[in-house]
């Protein structure tokens, strides 16, 4: 098997977030996936899989489990076939189009958080005083929670055993953007899909642009993933559907030998 490693949601090697996509005639066993996601030992893996209409099929794989819908792993996809495909995935068909400048963009669902009061554990999981925490709400599978500005999005050091007792796939930490061009600034925390930090998220801001927008009273914006390694993501909001933007580098060709 081949699979190209490609860096999503950044214009440079070595930053925004790596996924490795395998083209494969026929998607293998599950437990084959998921031990080459492990051994890949990236946020996710993708395996894709020509249909005779030109679409494909998809799959992705973090190094513990198979999941719903990921964004940077389908830019990647897009990005490995020339910047364009229709993708037939368990979060239904999503369509790749390239645009301007070497970007790709995204059509996927729309995943609006509800509010909620604020869980007395959301603090001590984030390690933050609860005046920090301004808002939470809960997404299709994530749990959103905004903090008092950018700046305590970025320092903030979770305690990874208590956000995975939290239950949801994901933690997406947030606030307001802090310098120009920058609508929102963001973290997300994986623990239970096996990634404690995950560097930029695609599936993340299907529900921070709605958030955001809502917010804002706007429906075109720009998060900024304040990873390590971060990475930029246009967003665009459509009705039930949420347009990302992004750019990939190819950085490395693996071939397994077993």
């Amino acid at each position: 098997m081949d699979l190209t490693v490609v860096d999503s949601f950044t214009d440079r090697p070595f930053a925004g977030n790596p996924a490795a996509v395998a083209l494969v005639d026929a998607f293998p066993d599950e437990d084959r996936m998921q031990a080459v996601a492990r051994e890949m030992n990236l946020s996710e893996t993708a395996f894709v899989v020509p249909r005779p209409d030109g679409a494909h099929d998809l799959r992705w794989f973090t190094p513990l489990v198979e999941v719903d819908l990921c964004g940077h792993a389908t830019l990647a996809a897009a990005h490995v076939l020339g910047g364009s495909g229709t993708f037939h995935t368990r979060s239904g068909a999503l369509v790749c189009t390239p645009a301007a400048r070497g970007w790709i963009e995204m059509d996927l669902p729309a995943d609006p958080p509800a509010p909620e009061a604020v869980p007395p554990s959301i603090a001590p999981a984030l390690r933050v005083e609860d005046p920090t925490v301004r808002a939470f709400a809960r997404a299709r599978s994530d749990l959103l929670v905004e903090l008092s500005g950018a700046d305590a999005v970025r320092t903030v050091r979770p305690d990874q055993a208590s956000v995975a007792a939290l239950g949801s796939r994901c933690v997406i930490v947030t606030a307001a953007g802090d310098r120009p061009g920058v609508d929102c600034v963001s973290r997300v925390f994986a623990p239970n899909a096996g990634i404690p930090e995950d560097p930029v998220t695609g599936s993340a801001h299907c529900a921070l642009a709605e958030y955001w927008g809502d917010r804002l009273g706007r429906d075109q914006l720009v998060g900024e993933q304040a990873s390590a390694r971060g990475g930029m993501v246009r967003m665009g909001r459509h009705g039930d559907r949420v347009v990302l933007g992004g750019q990939a580098v190819t950085v490395s060709q693996v071939r397994l030998v077993v």
